[in-house]
């Protein structure tokens, strides 16, 4: 008996795993560079922790409008590609089958195989054949608006209550004890998200780490600066 069988690639995951790792990351880098920024102008440490919510508030609603926006534009863009294929096939559906079949002897099939190929898959969904040979849109890559701004928004809240809530129970020494656990939740998503993608786990948490701890450091800098002249 034949056992059926579904491989799951990691494409399957790129669209939630991008927007939520983006997200996570934004959340963290940029809650505690504001948190470490508003410490180090010596403000109180009430000061601190309403900035830091009003940060992730703020950075949380932005993510998910930013991410829907984007793409949605990109969804809009495929569907108008979609319509005019459509329209294409109606008036040329012979011209757009020999298009089809360029397409697939440029891929290495043979010109009788590649023309048995296109009336098959044609016969069976013209558009949708069209759609992943010719344009490039597949249902796995499709863009999701909708699941791009929940993702996004949700993994900012939870990246940046990690640095809020360690300013919240470290009053004292607050400047090293946020950005040295920031940094260490930084590299932890950095491993995560380079498993989770197939990449090296080693320099996913580095390359993460190393611009975190970049924008954490500017901000204390400004911080320290303008907490000075004030």
């Amino acid at each position: 008996m034949a056992l059926s069988h579904r491989e799951r690639h990691r494409t399957e995951r790129i669209g939630w795993l991008r927007a939520t790792v983006l997200g996570a990351n934004d959340g963290i880098v940029s809650t505690a560079s504001l948190v470490l920024g508003v410490a180090a102008a010596h403000a109180t440490h009430g000061d601190v922790l309403v900035a830091g919510v009003a940060g992730l508030v703020a950075g949380a609603m932005s993510m998910a409008a930013g991410e829907y926006v984007s793409v949605h534009s990109q969804a809009d863009t495929e569907q108008a590609d979609l319509a005019l294929e459509r329209a294409e096939l109606k008036l040329d559906a012979p011209g757009e089958h020999r298009e089809l079949t360029a397409i697939y002897v440029e891929r290495g099939l043979d010109p009788a195989l590649a023309k048995q190929v296109v009336d098959q898959l044609t016969a069976h969904d013209a558009i949708g054949a069209h759609a992943r040979d010719e344009l490039g849109i597949s249902e796995t890559l499709s863009a999701r608006p909708i699941q791009a701004a929940l993702a996004s928004a949700g993994s900012f809240a939870v990246g940046a209550a990690m640095p809020l809530l360690t300013a919240a129970v470290s009053e004292a020494n607050l400047i090293p004890v946020v950005s040295g656990t920031s940094l260490v939740f930084l590299a932890l998503l950095g491993g995560l998200a380079a498993r989770a993608g197939g990449a090296p786990v080693t320099v996913g948490a580095m390359r993460v780490t190393l611009w975190g701890a970049l924008a954490m450091g500017m901000t204390a800098g400004v911080g320290r600066l303008f907490g000075t002249v004030v």
